[in-house]
């Protein structure tokens, strides 16, 4: 029970791999706020982790919207009295268009880029004076091994996140809130095979050192350990949670 009698707001927990961190946290003692647009998933995720034991609401999210982060805030602190820990995790994926950024709609670029890069600093500077008042806690941003890959503006999102990452964790750190980022490689959710259909196949076999897909379950205990006093002395850094897709030295 790592996180008895803290607060966590999970974004784009209701379904795949937030909806895993949600019930995660929930599972090891936290009071989870389930921020999605997506109300009947979410009010369904916030109903299994109460069934279970838990406590857990739903608040509709706009990551991209200050106001709606900061409605969200307001919700969060009504009903559980403050917050202690920030996963962004919301991104557009599963319905994602494939276009090159030398000929994207602009106007799709620009809402894409709103929620999938700019949203985890919406939510944080709505968020972090909530953290600081409890005396500090952690941030997880959701980036991806498409960050050192070549993904398009996909990837280009999460390059932003990286660089976001490490600047918050500065601009933070005097406030005892630390921010680090899991980038997870080809995870088998529904978005990915959506996205990649047959294709992960060859991606698993050309290019990730364990051979098989990642499951919801492999980011988790990632995730739990950045939020977690286990590292509380880890801050600005990326976790590539991928099978050994990407190596850096």
């Amino acid at each position: 029970m790592r996180f008895k009698d803290k607060v966590a707001v999970v974004t784009g927990a209701a379904q795949g791999i937030g909806e895993a961190y949600a019930k995660a946290l929930a599972a090891e003692g936290a009071a989870v706020v389930v921020a999605d647009l997506n109300a009947d998933a979410g009010e369904q995720v916030a109903q299994q982790i109460e069934a279970e034991g838990g406590r857990a609401i739903f608040v509709s999210t706009d990551v991209s919207s200050h106001e709606s982060a900061a409605a969200m805030v307001e919700a969060a602190v009504a009903a559980y009295g403050g917050i202690d820990l920030l996963v962004n995790n919301a991104a557009i994926y599963g319905d994602m268009a494939f276009d090159l950024l030398i000929s994207v709609d602009w106007d799709y670029y620009r809402r894409f880029m709103s929620v999938n890069m700019d949203g985890a600093l919406v939510m944080t500077r709505a968020v972090y004076p909530e953290i600081a008042k409890r005396g500090g806690g952690a941030i997880v941003n959701q980036s991806s091994t498409a960050a050192y890959l070549y993904s398009g503006f996909y990837g280009l999102a999460k390059v932003g996140v990286n660089g976001l990452t490490q600047q918050l964790a500065h601009e933070l750190g005097g406030q005892k809130i630390r921010v680090n980022a899991i980038a997870p490689g080809p995870t088998d959710t529904q978005a990915t095979r959506t996205q990649a259909g047959d294709a992960a196949k060859d991606i698993v076999r050309n290019s990730l050192a364990l051979k098989r897909m990642g499951s919801v379950d492999d980011m988790v205990g990632a995730c739990l350990y950045l939020l977690s006093d286990d590292a509380s002395w880890v801050t600005g850094q990326i976790l590539a949670v991928d099978g050994g897709q990407t190596f850096r030295l």
